[in-house]
C-alpha cells in the first residue's frame, strides 16, 4: 500500500468537517499503510489500578517482600505463556520482543531498590513497587532516542501486570472480541496485541507511539493499518461509532459523512488498481524511459526483514543496521551469533548484494552491559566508529563474523559517522589485522570485499577529496547529515520545520561529495529518508546519485515514478534547482516533473 506522510500536529489539531457537523478528523503518525471503515472498539487497559498506599510495620517486611516475589514469578510465567503464543501466532523473532518485559522483572538494580525503600519507608508493596518503576519509566520515556523512549511503554506494561498480580486483579484483554472492529486506545501494549483475537482487529488508533513503537511493528506485521500519535483522541471516542482508519495519511475519522463514506470507496477502487500495477514492477528495474538505470535497494534492521526486501523488488540491501542485534539482551552477541545472522540474510539475497553499516551504538543507544559514561552531548559524543574504535575487542568480534560471511561474495561493509579520514585509516587498520588473523586461522573470506565510508557528518562531505582515495564507495545518510549540517535536533518538535532536506546547503554538499566520489571512480548511495521521497528521490539521482536505499514498502513507488520520466527531464530539473534559494521552491520544481510525468501521482 503506498504510503503517504503527514505532519504530527499538536493535541488540539483537531478539524471538524461534513455539513452535519458530526464528522470528526483526527490527525496524528502513519505507521501501518492502508486504510479500513469500521465500529471502534474504546480500549482502556493502559491505566494503571488504583493502588493503596497504608504503613506496614517492620516485622510485616518479610511478609512484603515474599508477596513481591511471588507476584514477579506470577508475572514471568504470564509473559513466557505470551511470548509462546506469539511466537506460534507470528514467530520468534516477534516473541523476542518479550524479552524487554522479562528483562525489567529480572533486574536486579531495580528489585532491589524496591526492598531498599520497603524496608526504609515501610509502605506496602505495591506502593513502593509503583513509586520505582515510574522512576524508571520516567528516565526512559526522557530520553532523546526514539527506539529507546518507546522501551518505557515496556516498564509501563510490566508494572501493570505485576500491580494486577499483587492485588489478585485480572487484566482486561482483548481475547473475547466476537466481531470486527477498530481498536482505539491511549496505548497498546505487547501483550494486549499478543492475546488478541486477531481475525476481529481490523485496524489500530492510539494517542502515543511512533514508527518503532510495539504497537507500529505489530500492525506492520499482521498488515493491519495503524495511526498513533493521536494525542487525546481515546478520550473523545466512544465504542461502536463508526470510524475509518487511513494508515497512508495519518488520520482517523469519526463519524464519516456520505461523501466521505463515498470519497473512499472510490479511493479503495483506486487503489487496489494502483496496487495491481504497482506489483507488475517488482522484477523491473528502476529505469527510465530514455534508458538510465538507478540501483534501487533496501534498508533493514533485523534477518526477518528480508522477505519483505524480496517481495517489493529491491535490487539488494543497502542499509543493514547492525545495533538492533545488541538490543534486549543480557549479553553480548557472540561471533557466531553475528556470522549467522549475517551469513543467512547474504544466502537469502543472493546474488544481490547486502551492505553491512558496522554497529551504530552511542547516542542513546548504550548497552546495560557497557560501563559508559554520561554524556551532556551523547549525539556528538562517543559513538558508532568512534566508540568502536575505543573498543577495539569488542568491534573485532563484529568485523570478524562480516569477513567471514563475506565468503559468499556479496557483502559489502561501511562505517558509521566517519568525521575525517583518521578514523577510516584506523579502522581499515583493523580490519587487515583481523583478516591476517582468519588467514592463519585458515578461515575464508572475500578479500576484496568493498569497504566504504557513510558521509552524515559535514567534515566529511568537506573531506570527500581525502576520503575517497581509501574506501571504495560512500553511503550518505542524509537524516544525520541535515540534523548535523542544519544544526535541527529531529526528535524536537519545536523546530521541527528547520529540518528541510531540500535546502541548498544540502543539496550543494550532496552534490559536493557525488562529484568528488565519481572523479576518484567509487560510487554513492544515499540511505536516508530523502531516498524514499520520490520528488527527492529525483533530486538525488539528477545530483548523481548511484544507488538510494529504503524502506522496502517504498520501492514500489519510486520504481513507478523513475520508470515514467527520461533522465533528461531529471537532470533538466536538477540544474534548475540550483537556481533557486527557497527549499520549498526547489520541492515544488521536483513536484512539477512528477505532476507532469507521473500519472495519477499525488491524486490517491
Amino acid at each position: 500500500m503506498t504510503r503517504k506522510k503527514s505532519q504530527q500536529s499538536n493535541s488540539n489539531d483537531v478539524k471538524k468537517k461534513g455539513s452535519s457537523g458530526k464528522e470528526e478528523v483526527f490527525y496524528g503518525i502513519p505507521v501501518s499503510p492502508g486504510f479500513v471503515i469500521g465500529k471502534a472498539f474504546k480500549f482502556e487497559n493502559d491505566i494503571v489500578p488504583a493502588i493503596p498506599s497504608y504503613d506496614i510495620k517492620q516485622s510485616q517486611v518479610p511478609l512484603e517482600i515474599a508477596r513481591f516475589e511471588t507476584a514477579l514469578i506470577a508475572t514471568r510465567k504470564q509473559i513466557l505463556d505470551i511470548q509462546k503464543k506469539i511466537s506460534e501466532a507470528m514467530g520468534t523473532e516477534h516473541a523476542e520482543i518479550f524479552n524487554a518485559h522479562l528483562l525489567v522483572i529480572e533486574d536486579r538494580v531495580l528489585i532491589e531498590e524496591v526492598i531498599k525503600i520497603l524496608e526504609k519507608e515501610l509502605k506496602n508493596i505495591e506502593h513502593v513497587f509503583l513509586k520505582v518503576s515510574e522512576k524508571y519509566g520516567e528516565i526512559f520515556s526522557r530520553i532523546n532516542d526514539e527506539y529507546l523512549r518507546e522501551r518505557a511503554s515496556d516498564i509501563k506494561d510490566v508494572t501493570k501486570r505485576v500491580l494486577s498480580n499483587l492485588m489478585g486483579q485480572a487484566q482486561k484483554d482483548l481475547s473475547q472480541l466476537d466481531e470486527e472492529v477498530i481498536v482505539v486506545a491511549h496505548d497498546i501494549s505487547p501483550s494486549d496485541t499478543a492475546l488478541m483475537h486477531r481475525d476481529n482487529v481490523i485496524g489500530f488508533a492510539t494517542d502515543i507511539g511512533g514508527p518503532t513503537s510495539h504497537t507500529a511493528i505489530m500492525a506492520r506485521t499482521l498488515d493491519i493499518p495503524a495511526v498513533v500519535g493521536l494525542h487525546d483522541a481515546s478520550k473523545q471516542i466512544k465504542s461502536d461509532v463508526t470510524v475509518i482508519i487511513d494508515g497512508n495519511r495519518g488520520t482517523l475519522i469519526v463519524n464519516p459523512s456520505k461523501q466521505t463514506l463515498e470519497r473512499y470507496g472510490k479511493e479503495k477502487t483506486r487503489l487496489e488498481l494502483y496496487e495491481e500495477e504497482l506489483a507488475q514492477l517488482r522484477t523491473l528495474p528502476a529505469q527510465t524511459q530514455d534508458g538510465y538505470c538507478i540501483n534501487i535497494a533496501a534498508n533493514i534492521e533485523m534477518p526477518e526483514d528480508v522477505p519483505s526486501v524480496m517481495a517489493h523488488g529491491a535490487q539488494g540491501i543497502g542499509l543493514y543496521r547492525t545495533e538492533f542485534f545488541y538490543m534486549n539482551r543480557r549479553d553480548l552477541p557472540t561471533e557466531d551469533e553475528h556470522y549467522e545472522a549475517y551469513f543467512n540474510v547474504a544466502k537469502k539475497i543472493y546474488p544481490n548484494y547486502v551492505i553491512i553499516r558496522t554497529v551504530d551504538l552511542g547516542g542513546d543507544k548504550f548497552l546495560s552491559q557497557l560501563d559508559v559514561p554520561q554524556e551532556m552531548n551523547p549525539y556528538l559524543g562517543w559513538r558508532a566508529i568512534r566508540f568502536c574504535l575505543a573498543q577495539t575487542d569488542f568491534f573485532k568480534v563484529q568485523l570478524r563474523a562480516i569477513l567471514r560471511a563475506s565468503s559468499l561474495g556479496n557483502i559489502k561493509m561501511m562505517y558509521p559517522m566517519i568525521s575525517g579520514i583518521g578514523e577510516v585509516r584506523k579502522a581499515n587498520a583493523l580490519l587487515e589485522e583481523v583478516k591476517q588473523e582468519l588467514s592463519r586461522e585458515g578461515i575464508s573470506y572475500d578479500p576484496d570485499m568493498e569497504v566504504g565510508a557513510m558521509i552524515e557528518v559535514p567534515s566529511a562531505a568537506l573531506t570527500a577529496d581525502i576520503i575517497a582515495k581509501e574506501v571504495d564507495f560512500f553511503s550518505v545518510g542524509t537524516n544525520d547529515l541535515i540534523q548535523y549540517s542544519m544544526a535541527v535536533d529531529r526528535v524536537n518538535e519545536r523546530i521541527a520545520y528547520l529540518y528541510e532536506p531540500s535546502h541548498p546547503a544540502i543539496l550543494r554538499l550532496i552534490k559536493y561529495v557525488v562529484d568528488i566520489a565519481h572523479k576518484e571512480n567509487i560510487w554513492v548511495g544515499v540511505c536516508g529518508e530523502m531516498a524514499s521521497e520520490p520528488a527527492l528521490a529525483l533530486m538525488l539521482i539528477g545530483l548523481g546519485i548511484d544507488e538510494l536505499s529504503c524502506s522496502s514498502v517504498c520501492i514500489p513507488e519510486l520504481k513507478r515514478t523513475i520508470r515514467s520520466v527520461s533522465y533528461s527531464d531529471i537532470r533538466h530539473m536538477a540544474d534548475s534547482i540550483f537556481n533557486l534559494t527557497d527549499p520549498r521552491e526547489i520541492l515544488n520544481k521536483a513536484n512539477e516533473l512528477i505532476r507532469e510525468k507521473v500519472p495519477g501521482f499525488l491524486q490517491l
